[in-house]
């Protein structure tokens, strides 16, 4: 149940509010002077501060500032008389959440009071997930001890603290996500919000709306305006996945957000002011996009101030040992399981080249564990498929590499895929659940051709 303090020095007022906010269910304190009030208001036991702005020797702007020192998640309304509204506003700028005016009803109260505490309860759960946020994301949360990972922890340090942009490249499942939120986790924006989007995963026009927002009607579904994911990572960080697989339209407004400090809302003239840490990544060659006419320069310079290029698994095998007793007891605690590896496992593992990297290990333990017998987890458990006991047997067991089993199964997927969707290559790439962008590159690196629809 909430807490609330009143401070107010005439006795019939606040006995009356005291009464008013006890009947609408809440814990009520009082306090009959800015003294008290300042004292008690600062203890931490109270969700919300009601005090009246006009008292003796210490008055509600006291009262304020002594909540706002000690508990920043404490709110405080400030309760004024008529005439009083330059030292209303003036209390709003010192910290108060809202004010309310003499005389009053119930009801008025009881709104004011409501938003509050909603606000109180936010910004405590924020609080709360900022602290989780940070325990989870801190340095030594990050599994490698090679030569790669060491250099790019030293890098995370000294750039975590700017607000440097930053760009992360490396092929899909390396830990670039992993990384950003380790840079925002250990930033003076810690704790605000960090915001990732999937730019691969959301159309273009989607992506528009989603992260500038839209102004009710811009177009068919708006019944009411939006606040974008832009707004809604004001102060903290903003995380683009797959920057790659944007337009070169779109690419052009991110890169004026970027340069203002400020988005306009789809159907909106008026331009509004935000703050945020960018932090991008990619699987692709940027410069190879460039060239292609796929991605603006302009953008890619003013993305490109700090790079990070993740290895793949296969560069740093030295870690692949930690990473797996560490996917191990994760996968043990979420199943409540015992399972152990057989003492094969860490030979076999450093032989498999890992085509999917991290995110293909982590997966690789949490069917092993799920479906493991007698407790022990074999390297066959865990190289299930063809393409990896191919690829773990060696030179000698088999006459083709991994690469070329993977190439050979993509191009077969892509055909098939083409040749049921008569070419088109949008509804192929629906089919396989990749972009059009992707499957475009993936066509060309192959050297597939097809007669068919765009």
């Amino acid at each position: 149940m909430p807490k609330l303090l009143v401070v107010d020095d005439q006795r019939n007022m606040r006995t009356t509010l005291a009464m008013m906010l006890r009947g609408a269910g809440y814990e009520v304190d009082e306090a009959q002077s800015g003294e008290e009030g300042s004292l008690r208001g600062g203890s931490g036991e109270y969700d919300l501060v009601l005090t009246d702005l006009r008292m003796g020797a210490k008055d509600g702007i006291d009262v304020l500032r002594a909540v706002r020192e000690t508990q920043p998640l404490t709110e405080v309304i400030v309760m004024t008389a008529y005439g009083t509204i330059e030292s209303a506003v003036e209390a709003m700028r010192f910290g108060a959440f809202d004010y309310i005016q003499k005389p009053f009803t119930e009801q008025e109260l009881l709104v004011k009071v409501g938003k509050a505490l909603d606000n109180q309860r936010l910004a405590g759960e924020v609080a709360m997930l900022a602290t989780e946020f940070k325990d989870r994301y801190k340095f030594e949360n990050i599994i490698g001890k090679s030569r790669p990972m060491r250099e790019i922890l030293g890098r995370i340090v000294r750039i975590a603290p700017t607000d440097a942009i930053v760009l992360i490249t490396g092929e899909s499942g390396t830990g670039k996500e992993l990384i950003a939120k380790a840079i925002h986790a250990n930033s003076k924006r810690a704790d605000r919000m960090f915001v990732p989007v999937n730019c691969a995963a959301i159309t273009d026009t989607l992506l528009e709306s989603e992260l500038f927002g839209h102004a009710k009607g811009a177009f068919t579904g708006a019944v009411s305006a939006r606040k974008g994911l832009f707004e809604e990572a004001h102060g903290g960080t903003f995380f683009f996945d797959e920057i790659g697989e944007t337009s070169l339209a779109f690419q052009a407004k991110l890169l004026r957000a970027i340069q203002e400090s400020e988005v306009r809302r789809v159907g909106e003239n008026k331009p509004l002011r935000v703050d945020v840490r960018i932090i991008a990544a990619t699987n692709q060659d940027l410069q190879q996009a460039i060239a292609e006419k796929r991605f603006r320069q302009d953008l890619y310079y003013r993305l490109n101030v700090a790079r990070f290029h993740l290895p793949a698994l296969r560069e740093r095998r030295e870690d692949i040992g930690d990473l797996l007793t560490h996917f191990l007891a994760k996968y043990n605690r979420k199943m409540s399981s015992r399972a152990r590896l057989d003492e094969a496992v860490p030979e076999a593992l450093s032989r498999y080249d890992f085509p999917g990297n991290i995110r293909e290990l982590e997966h690789m333990v949490e069917q092993a564990v799920a479906m493991v017998q007698n407790g022990v987890i074999t390297k066959d458990d865990l190289l299930s498929t063809p393409a990896r006991r191919e690829s773990e047997r060696g030179p000698g067991g088999s006459p083709q590499s991994l690469a070329t089993v993977v190439d050979a199964a993509e191009r077969e997927a892509i055909e098939v895929a083409l040749r049921e969707t008569d070419g088109s290559r949008e509804r192929a790439a629906e089919m396989l659940g990749i972009s059009p962008t992707t499957l475009w590159r993936k066509m060309t690196r192959l050297r597939i051709s097809y007669g068919g629809r765009e």
